[in-house]
Order: C-alpha cells, then sequence, then structure tokens
C-alpha cells in the first residue's frame, strides 16, 4: 500500500473527517419557491391540483423553459416549503392518456435540488429518453430519512416527503408512472440504494455515486456525528445515538438491508484510496477541497466496498465500478452516470425519441 494512502488512512479516523458525511458539493443558496407561475408555450394551464394523502400540496408551479418545472411543495412531513425540478420529456403533457417511467435523482448534502442539473448532463441525457427526472430537494442534512429526534420522531421526515408526498404528488399531477429509478450522489446515494431496500418492487432500478452504503461499520457512525458541527444542527436527531440506537441505525443501512435489494438492479461506484485520480487538479483546488474530497472518498469507498462484498456473498447481481483513485466530486459522478444511465432507462422500459 502506498505511503500516502496509509496517512489519509489514518486521518480518516480524526476528528475532522466528515463535513463530507453530509456530502461534498459546493454551497450554494437555496432557491425560492416560485409563484404558481403561467404554463410555459406549449402547456395547458394548471388545473385544480390534487394533494398528497399527507395533505401536502404544491403551491408554486415555475416552468423554467418547455422542459423544466420547479415544484413548490408544501410539507407536512418536512415541516417547511420544498423544492422540486422536474423535466418533462417531449411530447409531455399534464392531460395525457399515458404516463412516463421516472428517474427520481437525490441530492448530495450541503447542496439543493438544482445540484444534478448543475454538476452533470443529466439534462442532455433525459432529453433523448421518453423519461421524466424528478429532483427533489433533501436538504442540508436531512439524513434520507424519517428523523429519530430520541425515539420521538415527528419532523423532518425526509423519507416521507421522497416516498410518499412527492411520487404522490407526481403521479397524480404530472403523469408520473410507477416505472421507477432511484439515483444520487454522497449522501443521495445512501438515500437511493436504502429507499430501494426499504421500500421493495417501489424501483427497478437504483445507482449509488460514492454513497455511504455501510453506515454501521465499526467507527463510522461516530465519525458520521461529527457532521452537525459545521452544519449548526444536534446529529443524534437522525438516526440516533450510535451504540443506543443501533436498531434504528440498522434500519437504513444498506449494508444491512441488502437481502431487500434482491430483484432490482443495482449500479454502484466510488473510489477508494482518497487519492487524486486522472480528473483532479491538486494544485488548482483549494486545500480545503482537496482534503474533504481525499478523505471523503476514502471512507466512502471503504464502505462502497464493504457493501459490494456484501451483495456479492448474498448472490445479488450488480453492476459495479470501484474505481480507486479519484477524488468525491462530480468529475468522477458524470462518467458514472453516462454508464449507468441505459441500464436504467432499459430497467424502467424506457425508449429513445
Amino acid at each position: 500500500m502506498r505511503r500516502d494512502s496509509v496517512f489519509l488512512r489514518r486521518v480518516a479516523h480524526g476528528s475532522l473527517v466528515l463535513v463530507l458525511a453530509a456530502g461534498m458539493s459546493s454551497v450554494v443558496p437555496s432557491a425560492s419557491a416560485g409563484t404558481l407561475a403561467a404554463s410555459a408555450p406549449g402547456h395547458s394551464a394548471a388545473p385544480a391540483l390534487r394533494t398528497a394523502d399527507s395533505g401536502a400540496r404544491i403551491t408554486g408551479e415555475k416552468w423554467i423553459d418547455d422542459t423544466t418545472v420547479d415544484l413548490a411543495v408544501e410539507s407536512p412531513s418536512v415541516g417547511a416549503t420544498e423544492m422540486v425540478r422536474v423535466l418533462v420529456p417531449k411530447g409531455w403533457s399534464r392531460g395525457a392518456a399515458r404516463t412516463w417511467p421516472v428517474v427520481y435523482a437525490y441530492q448530495g448534502g450541503n447542496d439543493d435540488y438544482t445540484s444534478w442539473v448543475r454538476g452533470s448532463q443529466i439534462v442532455g441525457l433525459a432529453a433523448k429518453w421518453d423519461v421524466m427526472v424528478v429532483m427533489p430537494s433533501g436538504g442540508k442534512n436531512g439524513g434520507f430519512a424519517d428523523w429519530w429526534n430520541y425515539g420521538q420522531r415527528g419532523t423532518p421526515k425526509w423519507e416521507t416527503f421522497h416516498m410518499a408526498e412527492v411520487m404522490q404528488l407526481l403521479e397524480r399531477n404530472y403523469r408520473a408512472g410507477t416505472n421507477r429509478a432511484a439515483l444520487g450522489v454522497s449522501s443521495g446515494g445512501q438515500g437511493a440504494i436504502a429507499y430501494a431496500a426499504r421500500h421493495p418492487g417501489t424501483f427497478r432500478y437504483a445507482a449509488s455515486f460514492s454513497g455511504i452504503l455501510h453506515l454501521t461499520k465499526p467507527g463510522l457512525p461516530w465519525v458520521l456525528m461529527i457532521q452537525g458541527i459545521p452544519f449548526d444542527f444536534d446529529p443524534f436527531r437522525v438516526w440516533g445515538v450510535p451504540g443506543w440506537d443501533d436498531k434504528n441505525w440498522k434500519s437504513y443501512d444498506p449494508y444491512e438491508l441488502a437481502e431487500r435489494l434482491r430483484g432490482t438492479g443495482l449500479y454502484i461506484s466510488s473510489g477508494t484510496t482518497g487519492l487524486p485520480g486522472p480528473y483532479d487538479k491538486p494544485l488548482e483546488t483549494p486545500l480545503q477541497r482537496n482534503f474533504l474530497g481525499a478523505v471523503g472518498e476514502l471512507i466512502v469507498g471503504s464502505t462502497t466496498t464493504d457493501f459490494v462484498a456484501r451483495l456479492q456473498q448474498l448472490g445479488i447481481p450488480a453492476t459495479t465500478n470501484v474505481y480507486g483513485d479519484g477524488w468525491h466530486n462530480w468529475n468522477y459522478w458524470k462518467p458514472e452516470l453516462d454508464k449507468a444511465w441505459p441500464l436504467m432507462m432499459d430497467a424502467v422500459g424506457a425508449g429513445r425519441v
């Protein structure tokens, strides 16, 4: 093993390690909810919109262009109004007799619902296929869970927002179908795989790029708790206190839930060494981002290796790319999206347009 990789592994157990746990995307301002707007050219005006079972409702619809709409969702589960960006395919209309397959794309931490559009080529890919893409907010530190809150539950319930409210609103009002795929980067990758396992049959395919896929790996829960320091919240509220609330931690851990993924198509990728790869330019990148990107991917990679080994042990097929060198950023996730996209399209039955 190379000496610099050994050094990074030691650093990974230090106290600064995982500001990354919430995700490594750049800090961006949250977009404000658009007011209920006139329809985009070629789209009929929005009729009275149906609510979700929880009472969640769409309070704003703002068309960015002919195929992109931002929705403001008043969510009882989160206890706030959250944003959802939707890409609709050619030929879409709210009054169509048919529905469309859907990719639900989840953000990394410390980012927002526009991250996939800003960071990747997903708009161009989606335009070539007969598919909808739904990109809901995941919060700065959402954890992709209904928060434990020391056993009291209550808000925020991010899992309920994603898996019930957003899906119901899109299916009831925007012709989203039930042939679904889940996709995520960083903490969103953990969310995509955990959701697929916690709700078997909901997604035909699930993909994680640099997601933390073994939450309860020895020592890791306490490392993850450090994310509360920079994000100014109580990290024990998300999954609970490690050692005390292990049952709840395991209930969201893709490694522990792996058996429940049988029958779901899977794409899993990450780096493993924490060393710079072909898309990294250390001398042109701020030192802080170097450190976080390196240590972050090192830790993510160790959980990915565990998870892939667990799938192999269970005989569950998956497409994997554990690529070694490379930091925690979109430069690596974009090539992975190119590889995973046609597999997802096949799984949800989306054709080219």
